[in-house]
């Protein structure tokens, strides 16, 4: 296609709050059927042979048709839709069972690929910040990006010292909109106030818009990035690309430009060799300074990889991260040792005292102490642990099935029960999206280590004060 026919890339996403909802409204006829599929396989009754077979069929199809309607739609949004789509593109388990390939396959682009904003757009964002054009300030500026994501597109450079960079420019107009997608976020909560309070919702959302808003400041995606440098300076596997601070705003953030193979490249690419050792360091970045520094590296998508060769990884996008207390942290080891030692009374007072499980409902309180003892195996199995995209399934299958008899219709009614709400603390919002998501990215390069012995001296350790 001639650069002429090509359709015009916008200078801005859609930003009032109206605009966005009525977009996301217009995925409803596609996600309900997929959501009403999921919804009957946890709760429904059973089918006929036959009627499964044309139910497989027709969602099939129907998953992959909602998969192309959300990259669209969602790539096109940006912000916090675009954050929800590429959770479902690598968290196993999300889609209905059966379906998650062909809908995965599709909504990968919005990894690294989302539709990029025109090239004025960077250029109207630098101008603003830095006070000169790009051309100006770089030796070299390309204007075409070669990577977009939810709030920012990636642009390669030189800086003035010859330095290759990676210039990371903010959509205009994100900060709006990700403001009225939490406003619209706020008026669902208060709709159903009087059921979801009881779960949490208003402190869930608190601690959502608490991060993503941190997100839109490129300064302190910087700072953060320097701290997980020094937390893992003695571990040179672990590569985090250096920043520029010097060319770095609120909107604007230049880093060292680190290359490699992507992840998709690597999972596919790679024998099991390479997938061990990539997997321990992973596995290192993520718990080291989780356990030992309370810094929750809290985005763990696919995206934000790239493998150098041997045990080398380069970690990308510091944006969503979360500081964690000490006491916090103190109590995630409670159980953790307790399971470690095979200490069950112990570990069933933290899962009442530091989790919030309630004892006294008893099928509740069988499922959540479970599900965490299996979220813990890494951390408890002696010997080799290895990671399958099976294992990251049951992550969140045991739930669904658990959830199933918690839920369960009595014969005289219409609708089932509701559980009882456990009282978990609202920092949880984020460790559970890095248990899905990381059990997922590990599920695909499917390493196999000694993780426990790796991380047992992180987990029985202090809580140290972040590095300065």
């Amino acid at each position: 296609m001639p650069d002429d026919d090509k359709p015009k890339a916008a200078a801005k996403p859609p930003t009032s709050r109206f605009g966005r909802l009525a977009r996301l409204t217009g995925l409803a006829p596609r996600a309900i059927p997929i959501a009403s599929e999921a919804v009957r396989k946890a709760i429904g009754g059973p089918r006929t042979e036959e009627e499964e077979k044309a139910a497989r069929k027709r969602m099939r199809a129907e998953a992959q048709k909602t998969a192309q309607v959300m990259l669209k739609t969602l790539g096109e949004m940006k912000g916090l839709p675009l954050k929800l789509g590429q959770m479902a593109s690598y968290i196993d388990g999300l889609a209905p069972p059966g379906y998650e390939e062909k809908f995965q396959a599709t909504l990968k682009k919005l990894q690294s690929k989302a539709p990029p904003l025109s090239p004025e757009a960077a250029r109207k964002v630098i101008l603003e910040d830095l006070r000169e054009p790009p051309e100006k300030i770089f030796a070299e500026w390309e204007e075409e990006p070669f990577a977009a994501a939810s709030i920012g597109q990636v642009h390669r450079a030189t800086t003035r010292g010859g330095d290759r960079v990676a210039v990371k420019v903010q959509y205009p107009g994100i900060d709006k909109a990700i403001e009225n997608d939490l406003k619209s976020l706020s008026l669902m909560e208060s709709m159903i106030a009087p059921i979801g309070r009881r779960y949490h919702t208003k402190e869930t959302l608190d601690e959502i818009r608490e991060v993503f808003l941190a997100e839109l400041d490129y300064r302190i995606e910087a700072e953060t990035a320097e701290i997980f440098r020094k937390i893992h300076a003695d571990y040179p596997a672990i590569v985090i690309p250096r920043v520029h601070h010097s060319l770095t705003t609120r909107r604007v953030l230049v880093n060292e430009l680190v290359l490699g193979e992507d992840y998709a490249t690597f999972a596919a690419r790679a024998d099991q060799g390479e997938r061990d050792v990539a997997s321990v360091t992973v596995w290192r970045f993520m718990f080291r300074a989780l356990f030992v520094y309370g810094m929750l590296y809290a985005d763990p998508h696919p995206g934000n990889y790239r493998f150098l060769g041997g045990d080398r990884v380069a970690f990308l996008d510091f944006g969503c991260r979360k500081i964690l207390t000490p006491d916090f942290v103190a109590g995630m080891k409670r159980y953790a040792v307790a399971a470690m030692d095979e200490d069950w009374p112990e570990f069933y007072r933290a899962c009442a005292e530091v989790l919030g499980y309630d004892p006294t409902d008893e099928a509740a309180w069988h499922l959540y102490t479970e599900y965490t003892k299996l979220l813990l195996l890494p951390l408890t199995q002696h010997g080799t642990y290895k990671h399958t995209r099976e294992a990251a399934r049951e992550t969140i299958a045991f739930l669904v099935r658990g959830g199933k008899e918690i839920w369960k219709k009595k014969d005289d009614e219409i609708i089932p029960d509701l559980p009882k709400p456990i009282d978990v603390p609202r920092d949880f919002t984020f460790i559970s999206r890095l248990q899905w998501g990381l059990a997922s990215v590990m599920g695909g390069l499917g390493g196999e280590g000694e993780y426990r012995k790796m991380t047992e001296p992180w987990v029985r350790g202090p809580v140290l004060p972040l590095p300065t």
